[in-house]
């Protein structure tokens, strides 16, 4: 190796050193903030009809004081006849739960709820470009 070589390497390795470096112990991102909470109730197995048609009426007015309350955003029926699907306007798993635990069906133990927690589409944050930090 000549001395202009060697020159050249230790100014290229120099170069390296000051480069930024990204921290070892970076920061994760914060999670997602929720805005919305999915709720996928299902009938339990082996739950006769006339049962449920005894706790159909009150449970129907029940979900619509929720939602003339601003508890319970919309809902729906599934098209595969497995239940419904809730979207309530909470930010917790744990407020949705309350709300649902507080139906007739459920306080009669005869459904099953599965919750999702609902937050915005954060990769369109790109389609704003950089933000200016104040």
């Amino acid at each position: 190796m000549n001395a202009r070589q060697t020159i050249s390497t230790l100014a290229l390795s120099g170069l390296i050193l000051l480069a930024p470096v990204r921290p070892l112990h970076a920061q994760p991102p914060a999670p997602p903030k929720t805005t919305d909470v999915l709720v996928l109730m299902t009938i339990k197995a082996g739950i006769p009809r006339e049962e449920l048609a005894k706790i159909l009426p009150s449970e129907v007015r029940a979900t619509v004081r929720l939602y003339l309350d601003g508890k319970l955003r919309q809902w729906f029926q599934r098209s595969d006849g497995k239940g419904v699907v809730f979207i309530l306007p909470t930010t917790t798993v744990a407020n949705a739960q309350a709300i649902m635990d507080s139906l007739p069906l459920a306080q009669a133990n005869l459904v099953d709820h599965e919750y999702v927690a609902l937050s915005p589409l954060g990769p369109l944050a790109a389609l704003l470009g950089p933000t200016s930090e104040k």
